[in-house]
């Protein structure tokens, strides 16, 4: 059986909350290092109650520095969205490669969820936190929306390539549960939200088939 987690040990190697304290310290180049400390205090306080100097002083580099990277705080924000994206397009990309059947990728999607619940974003999804807090349009919202319409569309080739009549309706479905699964995941606790997705995903993939 296809297994997520040996999919993730060098796409993801610490959690968003990783302890702020060792990244200064760290074998990171500075931009890595920035980008990491933006990564864990952006997902676990909030993108605006964290500050430019903040970030500097965690990621233990000159301001001068941290704006020859990045150019801004807004740039830095689309960096973090976008190593998000780009670490799931990953794990698509390397579940492809171990098997060729769409159904059993199809499983793999919902396991792989259900550890992102469990293990990683244990504070609800970090595109739609950061929906949240850009609410107008610009650059943020435009990376937000691109990485989402990816998804579903990853989504739903999987499932024409299945053989599911209505691709497009399993896609949105499995959005909507996957968004669903990680704000219940923060607010009521993964132990009880992670089973019912895993339930609910694997029920309705069964009865579309």
């Amino acid at each position: 059986m296809l297994k997520y987690s040996s999919m993730t040990e060098n796409v993801w190697m610490s959690t968003p909350e990783v302890a702020v304290d060792r990244i200064a310290t760290s074998s990171l180049s500075a931009r890595e290092r920035l980008l990491q400390a933006a990564t864990a205090l952006f997902y676990t306080e909030g993108i605006h109650s964290v500050g430019v100097d903040r970030i500097i002083e965690t990621a233990g580099v000159t301001r001068a520095t941290m704006y020859r990277q990045f150019g801004g705080k807004e740039n830095l924000v689309l960096a973090y969205l976008s190593e998000e994206d780009r670490r799931l397009r990953t794990l698509f990309d390397a579940a492809g490669a171990l098997s060729d059947d769409p159904r059993a990728l199809l499983d793999l999607v919902v396991a792989g969820i259900s550890d992102d619940i469990r293990e990683r974003h244990t504070r609800g999804c970090p595109f739609i936190n950061a929906a949240a807090e850009y609410p107008d349009e610009g650059p943020v919202r435009a990376l937000i929306a691109e990485h989402r319409e990816w998804f579903r569309g990853a989504l739903r080739a999987l499932a024409a390539a299945a053989g599911y009549a209505d691709a497009d309706g399993l896609a949105a479905a499995l959005v909507l549960l996957r968004d669903a699964a990680l704000v219940g995941g923060y607010l009521d606790g993964a132990g009880r939200v992670e089973p019912a997705f895993a339930q609910t995903a694997h029920t309705l993939l069964a009865a579309r088939s």
